[in-house]
């Protein structure tokens, strides 16, 4: 009897769950993930290259927030910094600070970015736990504002795109009917 009802229970919920995913699918998930992205992690990834640029250039800060050792090594003097490899790792960071988010945002291969900023989110936080000294923090101990619990929301919004896509509302899928 308990069987039956437990059976009974589950068989709706499964139709209730298949009519949702019928009407909504995958395709509006990637855009109300790319949505949540551009809110909550657009500005400050933007914000963040910002603060690499100086003029047409790299700034010392763009060295001290990237490569710590390598902008104390050097006083901070960008011109006295060799260009292999210490600028071109700094130019490759902030060039994907740049453009991956804003890939992300408009749908353009839309999976590769989300894979491109689980990297970068990965290399961002072992230079702030590394070289920044930031605490990275314990999962499980309740207290949502450590790093850790931050970073793995990001990675887990990221690991939803790189599943399910950009959606209909993308230049990915624009780009593909178009090709058709």
């Amino acid at each position: 009897m308990a069987n039956n009802l437990i059976l009974n229970i589950v068989g709706r919920y499964d139709r209730v769950i298949s009519c949702l995913e019928a009407r909504i699918g995958r395709d509006h998930l990637g855009l109300v993930v790319r949505v949540t992205f551009a809110l909550l992690l657009l500005p400050y990834y933007v914000n963040s290259a910002l603060t690499k640029i100086d003029g047409l250039g790299l700034s010392a800060g763009a060295f001290a927030q990237i490569l710590p050792p390598v902008a104390e090594q050097y006083l901070y003097d960008t011109a006295a910094i060799p260009f292999l490899p210490w600028h071109l790792i700094v130019w490759a960071g902030t060039l994907a600070e740049f453009v991956l988010p804003v890939l992300i945002v408009v749908g353009f291969m839309t999976r590769l970015s989300a894979l491109g900023m689980i990297g970068f989110g990965v290399v961002q936080t072992l230079v702030d736990v590394v070289f920044h000294g930031a605490a990275l923090g314990a999962l499980g101990n309740h207290l949502p504002t450590e790093l850790i619990d931050q970073r793995l929301l990001w990675v887990f919004l990221l690991a939803l795109l790189a599943f399910v896509g950009g959606g209909k509302l993308s230049l990915d899928h624009l780009l593909v009917r178009r090709r058709r």
